[in-house]
């Protein structure tokens, strides 16, 4: 199938925290896709971000989309309050709850694009199942929980067999799904992810830790696909 467009998510999380609304306009009007959430609970990953009420405050100054990211668990009790805060996409770990598929359907229900997230270490077969409530797919391409980390080649097969069972399954008829790679984003690597079938690329430090954003995101979409 055709390669779609590379989507840019910058993540907050890189950002300047003492000025998040002016850091997140000022990678919107860089050329950012997406504005990518991660939100993390110090339990599910040993780290603390920001929860909805930070979500809510940045949806009133963007117009762009919000990918939230949740590393929580539970991440039920929290579905709703991420959807009302301006989340566009909620995507959520398999491991956060015992229902994955209502945990999807639930996201769906709220009238929000679903996610499953992918750790190094959780295999493919964990969506295989869901594919029909998924609207996105995101690998990780470190371990969850800090900013800044080196890019696992290991996930590069990952990304391939996800998007040959993607394929497949919007060739039959089933709807979009977004493939994305988040963790060790960088202009080199970002190429490699592409050519493994990604679509989608979550960016921290290689934008927010750069004096150009307009710049740090072209430097990110493959030169291939210009």
């Amino acid at each position: 199938m055709p390669q779609r467009p590379v989507r840019i998510a910058p993540s907050l999380l890189a950002a300047d925290f003492a000025r998040l609304g002016e850091e997140a306009r000022a990678v919107a009007d860089a050329g950012a896709d997406w504005l990518h959430l991660d939100v993390m609970d110090g339990h599910f990953v040993p780290n603390i971000s920001f929860g909805p009420v930070v979500v809510k405050a940045l949806r009133r100054h963007l117009s762009i989309p919000f990918d939230v990211h949740l590393m929580i668990a539970p991440a039920d009790p929290y579905l709703a309050a991420f959807a009302e805060a301006g989340a566009d996409c909620i995507s959520l770990h398999p491991e956060a709850g015992p229902h994955l598929h209502r945990s999807l359907q639930t996201i769906r229900a709220l009238g929000k694009r679903a996610g499953v997230v992918l750790n190094p270490a959780t295999p493919v077969s964990a969506v295989e199942t869901v594919l029909d409530l998924c609207d996105l797919i995101l690998v990780m391409s470190v371990n969850p929980g800090f900013g800044g980390q080196s890019f696992l080649d290991s996930q590069l097969g990952k990304i391939t067999v996800l998007r040959r069972m993607i394929d497949a399954h919007e060739a039959a008829g089933g709807q979009p799904i977004d493939l994305e790679v988040d963790g060790g984003v960088t202009a080199e690597t970002a190429t490699r992810c592409v050519a493994a079938g990604a679509d989608a690329l979550v960016a921290g430090t290689s934008v927010f830790g750069k004096p150009d954003y307009a710049a740090a995101i072209r430097a990110l979409r493959p030169k291939v696909l210009d």
